[in-house]
């Protein structure tokens, strides 16, 4: 667990946490609240009831957030807490700041540092990812994207067929789509749509992440199979979804 930080600040947040029990809880006497800062990998709190006090975890990550992001993220927390509905300016007010590049950079920088991913070989029983690779990058970017790390993931998912993670450099996908029966465009679809993503990185407006620009979805389309993969991953979620349940170990 972090303490190192003064504790007028931590005194400061705490008054945040009670004000928000007040206004959710009203007539109740408020709990006994401890909040510190703890080395979450993600930009993730937590908040629970402990022997009947409040135990509130926040990342450290935003130890140097201001006092009003603080006094958002307690009224989030709470109202999360206690079942109630978050009022939008809060809502608002802390996505706007930890969506801004500058807590983006430190987060990634963050997870580079402390994060752990599980990655297995390129190589799977019916489709080589390092060879899919090869061949798009020599046809679709001229050879422009750089070596990245190459993975099935650990487990079959249905919802999510590939990610990008820039912080390990790696692009990881599903387990599902190394099947005899999924075509072979539908997974390089899938590895091309996610070396697009290296090519055309996210993108912070306005406290707002793009990750798919009007850059990325007119080059999604120069797929040669790009209607063909689209139809067959809408037509097929039944399959993937009952293939995902089946183990493969």
């Amino acid at each position: 667990m972090i303490n190192n930080f003064g504790s007028s600040e931590l005194e400061e947040i705490t008054k945040f946490y009670k004000k928000a029990f007040d206004i959710f809880d009203a007539g109740r006497e408020t709990p006994e609240i401890k909040v510190s800062f703890y080395p979450y990998v993600n930009i993730n709190h937590t908040i629970r009831i402990r022997n009947g006090k409040i135990l509130v975890r926040i990342a450290e990550i935003l130890k140097s957030a201001p006092l009003q992001i603080q006094e958002a993220l307690a009224i989030i927390l709470v109202a999360k807490l206690l079942g109630k509905k978050t009022p939008q300016k809060a809502r608002s007010t802390y996505r706007d700041y930890i969506n801004s590049e500058e807590v983006q950079k430190r987060a990634l920088a963050n997870k580079r540092e402390k994060g752990r991913k599980v990655l297995t070989k390129p190589k799977g029983k019916y489709y080589d990812l390092e060879n899919i690779f090869g061949k798009l990058n020599l046809i679709y970017f001229n050879n422009s994207i750089p070596a990245t790390t190459l993975s099935w993931s650990t487990r079959k998912t249905f919802r999510r067929l590939g990610h990008h993670d820039s912080a390990h450099n790696a692009i990881v996908i599903s387990r599902s789509l190394d099947n005899k029966k999924v075509p072979k465009f539908v997974v390089e679809y899938v590895v091309y749509h996610e070396m697009l993503h290296i090519k055309h990185p996210t993108k912070h407006r306005n406290g707002r992440r793009y990750n798919h620009t009007p850059e990325f979805k007119h080059d999604e389309e120069k797929f040669m199979y790009f209607d063909e993969a689209e139809e067959w991953i809408s037509n097929n979620g039944g399959f993937l979804k009952r293939s995902a349940k089946k183990r493969w170990f």
